[in-house]
């Protein structure tokens, strides 16, 4: 089985990732930052269709090995953009930084795997649970899942060690990683490699909002034009990565930026077109879905006294809007 490699996922290649035949000088350069994985189509569409060179943009994706460095990246101005789950947007905004979510994405995909030899939930009792941050994201969704499967925080061992790939590398690797929320490149090789699915984040919790992006408000408040073609471009390679008749060509194009091979790609793209839980059109926001993850943050972490606040004070959905309406 062709697998992927710690080279290609944790460092990235300006020439290989940005939209061919723009000269630096002629073009805006955006550096997005972002977790390997199959929520880049997107950004991989619209750089393979030139939807964002024809609008001046120089698009450098690049990937992040955890939380802390998109974060903490971003707050700095080492990224201008980010996209990831979004659960971390809004941990950035508890810490005080001023970001703006800009557009929605899809769930995420994610789901609670384990090693072969533990048959259920109640197998985990003292066993390790492997997140990327204890305090975001996938990890509270995991926490919740093991209490409403009698597993209450103190019950497993806690051990943060990086984003996705790592996690996938150490559930095989390590014998005492026994847990790992992961998803799709991984999850679905994970399955072909005999780790046992437990649940997935929506059959546990209902919808959830995954993925989506955001920026710093004062960066996007500054380069409104920027943000613009932005969006535009990356709904143009939405739309073009959902249309049937483009569905051989976007399997290739999967296939060749995750390095794996065609079936695989084939099943992950499956997932982002079903109609009813993959991406969404035009990367519309799932208000819903955000307010589940609002609604576990408060419930496992005790954020804001355990009531979840209207999602209105981290959106700024008005690019989205306006790029929208202007395709």
């Amino acid at each position: 089985m062709i697998r992927i490699t710690r080279r290609l996922l944790l460092g990235t290649s300006a020439a290989a990732l940005a939209a061919p035949g723009i000269a630096s000088a002629q073009a805006t350069t955006l550096k997005v930052k972002v977790f390997p994985g199959l929520a880049n189509l997107p950004l991989f569409a619209g750089q393979h269709t030139g939807a964002f060179e024809r609008r001046g943009l120089n698009i450098v994706i690049e990937n992040t090995p955890n939380s802390d460095v998109l974060r903490n990246g971003l707050a700095a101005g080492d990224h201008q953009l980010v996209v990831a789950g979004v659960d971390n947007a809004v941990a950035m905004a508890e810490a005080g930084h001023d970001i703006g979510i800009l557009i929605g994405g899809d769930s995420a995909f994610n789901a609670f795997y384990v090693k072969p030899e533990i048959q259920n939930w109640a197998g985990l009792r003292g066993r390790t649970l492997i997140v990327d941050a204890p305090n975001t994201a996938y990890a509270l969704v995991a926490y919740k899942m093991l209490a409403m499967n009698g597993l209450p925080r103190g019950s497993y061992e806690i051990r943060p060690t990086g984003g996705t790939f790592a996690r996938y590398e150490l559930m095989f690797n390590d014998p005492t990683a026994h847990a790992s929320m992961l998803n799709p490149p991984f999850s679905l090789q994970a399955e072909d490699r005999g780790l046992r699915r437990l649940s997935t984040v929506t059959e546990a919790v209902g919808p959830y909002l995954g993925n989506a992006g955001w920026a710093m408000r004062a960066w996007a408040a500054a380069n409104r034009d920027v943000v613009h073609r932005y969006l535009q471009g990356y709904i143009e390679g939405i739309r073009w990565m959902l249309a049937p008749a483009n569905t051989d060509a976007v399997t290739a194009l999967l296939a060749d930026r995750l390095r794996i091979p065609a079936p695989l790609a084939r099943r992950n793209l499956a997932l982002l077109t079903a109609p009813e839980t993959g991406s969404a059109i035009d990367g519309r926001f799932d208000l819903q879905g955000f307010r589940t993850v609002l609604a576990v943050r408060a419930e496992v972490l005790g954020s804001w006294g355990g009531t979840p606040p209207a999602p209105d004070r981290y959106l700024d959905l008005g690019y989205w809007e306006r790029a929208v309406a202007s395709l």
